[in-house]
């Protein structure tokens, strides 16, 4: 008899006494398939990807008992790749050890989109959840039929099914059907465990990435090798002009490697590269070989950005309007009108990106980073001149991402090396292509006014934001093709969104407008860098109500608390004021006399969903300027959290990576190109100046599941920003918070 914990009853048999029929043909007869032969014929669905509509598709049975879970999203150090499997053990009702995935690839795993907007979990664990309960149904039905025993009867435990807990006729998983197809369609319509029955999802599984890495035996896309591959590198020039722009060649000379034998140099258009079957020596020409290259200039100064956004043709939207807002300010006892300003920032990844390709007549196959194996496909197949279903890509991990990093452009310049050579081509980036030519988070113009009563009750509140589209074309692929430089306006993350803006507060008179500048010609080129415009518009908002609140004469976060309604949004703010201990009082009411000051922030934020909060600890050096973050406490409420240690880890890195981009992080550019080229040129935080973060998760079991990996940024980098005015009585209207730009307003007495 197994232990009564580990035995899951059959909790969906109200389904079947519903009349809630599933109709499943199976056969248990026939020869085993092997693990190839199933992911060739049962999982195919069509020349170039498998079939969502299959459940093989999504999940595979084995002999030995165990399962393997194909996964939409890719790995990028968040953990879906084990909280994924955390939802698929607890339908099927096995244990960790008996589930795993593979390796993201268009020839293998299904397709759900992109790993973005903080996907994983909302939309990737609905799917899993589905297919795993059709498949522990269809097993279930599988068993009653062999055991002769009504369904309604039978238990499960880690995968063996059982009469009852103490009857002897059990059979397996692996019994039933392993390494053979379900052959029947995915339905959606399997009964799932209720939240209460949850043994594993809720719980701090851990990571199966994690050892390999620990040991150092994970391969990278850094580290991946294949025979008769030569290594290449694309030459440009130290830095972008503007997007659109690109770089034109007027002379190359050839002769200035000469020293350099066996290095070969390709030329398609605008594109240039060097090869060999040396790394080091492709590295060497790509620095030493002289090319004169067209530097009329094409970009506006970072002096002169603001002001040129502002003068920049727009097309308005209103996002979001209630009530009267003139009037209402017109009426209010106080009003704080600020204009702020976000910079362009870099995705600044660890270790340049890297691809490798290996493209023959009628197919190509490339290993890359990218956040979206299915849309890499297509870009490749428009690169090549090539059917997308000749296409295949496979994913590595990389040195993180954070959003649209340079992993598309340098699979791009692998797939076109390859093409003109023949061979596989091995490219990586150096660390001025990958800063140098980056799609950088846009920088982001933003006006408001927001109006309180005499009672401390937000009355009405305006919000203008200003930004440019985000760029479809990458840059390998202008170079080469001469493609057209396109833009995106599609994703609400390129926007204002209400949620961000509007869902925080009970406000009865409100306006939100979105200034969509026209193109993106004269500025660098921009993409989504996490949790995008959400910094820029929380250092904006968060800063005008922290205003608003001591205009009135309150406490940060007792004003907040008055004028929040939502019970969650109520719940994130409380935690991390509890959790800091936080003693109500003014802000700015206690500023220390001496060298170094002490100051401490509140706010709340998010992206496209969830709830967060965080308060900030600072001490500032009033002689220097510097900023260090002592303490961050963020808060997070993501609905069902699969595995509430990863959501602290993610607070973490979240908090950590606020405060590099709100004290250090902004790119530098001439009229001519970018000038951020390296660690000195744009720095970030250095581990030493990290500052202690307690993360706080809000568990709720029967709420959906929403993002966990970019809605504790903002919230994080606010607080930052009011802390500075806690401490020293200052509040910038541009950031980062860098000691020049604090001193001058110190000097300036720029008292909020």
């Amino acid at each position: 008899m197994r232990p009564k914990e580990n035995v899951a009853l059959f909790p969906r048999r109200q389904f079947l006494k519903a009349g809630g029929a599933l109709v499943i043909g199976f056969s248990l007869g026939g020869r085993a398939f092997s693990q190839e032969r199933l992911e060739a014929v049962a999982r195919a669905g069509g020349p170039d990807q498998p079939d969502p509509q299959k459940l093989d598709t999504w999940l595979a049975i084995h002999a030995d008992n165990t399962a393997t879970i194909y996964l939409a999203f890719v790995e990028l150090g968040q953990g879906n790749s084990t909280a994924l499997l955390q939802i698929a053990a607890e339908e099927l009702d096995m244990e960790m050890d008996q589930v795993k995935t593979v390796q993201l690839d268009t020839k293998r795993t299904p397709n759900q989109g992109g790993t973005v907007a903080s996907s994983s979990i909302s939309r990737g664990g609905p799917r899993i959840r589905s297919a795993a309960a059709q498949a522990r149904l269809y097993l279930l039905t599988a068993a009653s039929q062999k055991l002769n025993v009504p369904i309604e009867k039978l238990t499960v435990a880690k995968g063996i099914i059982s009469a009852g807990e103490n009857s002897k006729l059990t059979v397996g998983y692996g019994e039933l059907l392993g390494d053979k197809p379900f052959n029947v369609p995915f339905s959606g319509k399997a009964p799932v465990k209720a939240p209460k029955d949850y043994k594993i999802v809720g719980t701090r599984a851990q990571r199966n990435d994690m050892p390999d890495k620990v040991s150092g035996k994970f391969v990278y896309m850094q580290h991946v090798r294949v025979p008769g591959m030569l290594h290449g590198r694309v030459v440009r020039p130290r830095g972008q002009a503007a997007y659109g722009a690109a770089a034109k060649i007027i002379s190359v000379d050839e002769a200035s490697i000469k020293d350099l034998p066996g290095v070969r140099i390709i030329r398609k258009m605008n594109f240039l590269a060097v090869l060999s079957t040396n790394e080091w020596d492709a590295i060497r020409a790509a620095d030493q070989l002289k090319v004169v290259w067209d530097s009329t200039p094409s970009l506006t100064g970072n002096e002169e950005l603001a002001a040129k956004m502002r003068a920049a043709k727009t097309t308005d939207a209103v996002v979001l309007e209630r009530g009267a807002v003139e009037p209402a300010l017109a009426q209010a006892a106080q009003i704080v009108s600020r204009t702020c300003f976000g910079p362009y920032q870099s995705h600044a990844v660890m270790g340049p990106n890297c691809a490798l390709a290996d493209v023959k007549t009628g197919s190509a196959l490339v290993m890359c980073s990218t956040q979206n194996i299915y849309q890499t496909r297509a870009n490749i197949s428009a690169v090549l001149n090539m059917p997308a279903e000749q296409v295949r890509v496979q994913y590595y991990e990389g040195a993180g991402t954070y959003g649209h990093s340079c992993y598309e452009d340098v699979a791009h310049a692998a797939a076109i090396m390859s093409q003109l050579t023949g061979q596989p081509v091995r490219v990586q980036f150096m660390r001025w292509d990958e800063h140098g030519w980056d799609n950088y988070g846009p920088a982001h113009l933003a006006d408001i006014r927001v109006g309180a009563n005499s009672d401390g009750k937000i009355v009405a509140y305006e919000y203008s934001g200003t930004q440019h589209t985000w760029m479809t074309t990458e840059t390998s692929q202008q170079l080469a093709l001469g493609t057209p430089a396109g833009e995106s306006d599609g994703p609400v993350a390129q926007r204002l969104s209400p949620f961000n803006l509007g869902a925080m507060y009970e406000i009865p008179n409100m306006r939100l407008l979105n200034r969509r500048m026209h193109g993106i010609e004269g500025y660098p080129k921009g993409s989504y860098l996490r949790s995008p415009l959400d910094i820029s518009i929380a250092f904006t908002s968060e800063q005008a109500i922290d205003e608003l609140a001591h205009k009135c004469g309150m406490d940060p976060y007792i004003f907040r608390k008055q004028n929040i309604s939502d019970d969650r949004w109520m719940g994130v703010l409380d935690a991390v004021a509890n959790a800091s201990h936080w003693e109500p009082r003014k802000a700015a009411s206690s500023i220390g006399e001496g060298k170094v000051v002490k100051g401490r922030g509140i706010a709340v934020g998010t992206h496209l969903s969830s709830y967060a909060a965080a308060v900030a600890e600072i001490e500032l050096n009033k002689e220097t300027g510097n900023i260090v973050v002592k303490h961050i406490y963020g808060a997070l409420d993501a609905g069902l959290a699969i595995n509430p240690a990863f959501l602290e880890n993610q607070i973490v890195g979240m908090a950590t990576q606020a405060t590099s981009r709100m004290l250090k992080e902004e790119i530098t550019f001439s009229k001519t190109n970018i000038t951020s080229l390296d660690w000195y040129s744009y720095p970030v935080l250095r581990m030493e100046e990290a500052p202690h973060v307690t993360p706080i998760v809000i568990q709720r079991l029967n709420e959906k599941s929403t993002g966990g990996g970019e809605e504790a940024l903002c919230s994080a980098a606010a607080a930052i920003a009011n802390a500075l005015f806690d401490a020293a009585g200052i509040r910038l209207q541009e950031y980062p918070l860098t000691p020049k730009r604090v001193l001058a307003a110190l000097a300036q007495g720029l008292r909020g």
